[in-house]
């Protein structure tokens, strides 16, 4: 079967925000049965595998990621984070789930031969810069998965990933607060469908002790001054989708009924939540199809 995009005039941006995604990956299963397929995704962290797992038209996968994965012997914990493998063991999740034999089997063939494009956020953690890799940058699946992890790299509580040579960590401490609606402009797009994680009435809070993070992150200045800033970035980005969104020119979605963070690792409070979060997709997506076209 030749896949093919049908919606070209407007953005698909996934935010970020670890296992909170348990409410938002039942997004990608609702636009993909109602056969909502965008030519331009992005994501940044939990976003970036909610993107890949869009491309690659994978309601299993998108499901199982943020739910009963979470209860995979290897998923991680504290044992892992002590031992440096990170709170979440990235170099399981990772490296070795993704074949077909493994716990989340990846349809590569389907993620290549989809012509859609995609973009995946990262933060440069030497140099301070935010990248989006796009399709060039995961010319093979190896190089795909690492850009996934590094974009999900929480600092501090996963370990830094390296990238021809530089260091990475979560693209969500980047230029856009973690949302990539930057990368989407910057491509053109005036039009957007947003998937957030975090209620309507959510406002990033400042860090309440900015030392403690510039010491914690010595070696890496630009992280720690990435982490003590970004809620002004965040609440920026927040403020003009907002706006957009009066304008006409945005469609957000917000979880309605959220009340796990972004550690949760309970598989049934995971479980309620992608059932809760299904719920409002299904109620939300005659508009989606109405706002790009398709109603």
């Amino acid at each position: 079967m030749t896949l093919f995009s049908n919606v070209f005039d407007t953005a698909l941006i996934f935010e970020g925000g670890g296992m909170r995604a348990a409410y938002t990956a039942p997004t990608v299963n609702v636009l993909l049965k109602n056969e909502i397929y965008f030519d331009w995704v992005a994501g940044i962290s939990a976003g970036s595998s909610n993107t890949v797992n869009y491309v690659s038209r994978d309601p299993y996968r998108a499901r199982m990621s943020f739910t009963d994965f979470a209860g995979d012997p290897n998923f991680g914990g504290i044992q892992t984070f002590l031992r440096g493998d990170g709170l979440f063991n990235a170099e399981y999740i990772y490296q070795h789930t993704s074949e077909p034999h493994q716990a989340l089997p990846f349809k590569s063939q389907t993620f290549y031969e989809n012509p859609a494009r995609l973009r995946v956020g990262g933060f440069n953690a030497e140099t301070g810069e935010t990248v989006y890799w796009g399709r060039d940058d995961m010319n093979t699946t190896e190089r795909m998965k690492l850009m996934v992890q590094a974009s999900s790299t929480m600092p501090g509580l996963m370990p830094e990933v390296t990238i021809d040579g530089q260091t990475w960590v979560d693209g969500a401490i980047g230029s856009s607060g973690g949302v990539a609606l930057d990368a989407a402009e910057q491509e053109g797009f005036e039009k957007f469908l947003v998937i957030m994680t975090r209620p309507r009435s959510y406002w990033k809070s400042p860090v309440r002790n900015p030392r403690l993070i510039e010491r914690h992150f010595r070696k890496y200045p630009a992280v720690a001054d990435a982490l003590n800033t970004r809620a002004a970035r965040y609440n920026a980005t927040k403020e003009r989708l907002l706006e957009m969104e009066k304008e006409g020119r945005a469609m957000l979605f917000f979880p309605e009924s959220i009340t796990i963070n972004s550690t949760e690792r309970n598989i049934s409070k995971l479980r309620r939540h992608y059932v809760l979060g299904m719920d409002q997709a299904i109620r939300e997506v005659p508009a989606w199809k109405e706002f790009v076209g398709l109603s």
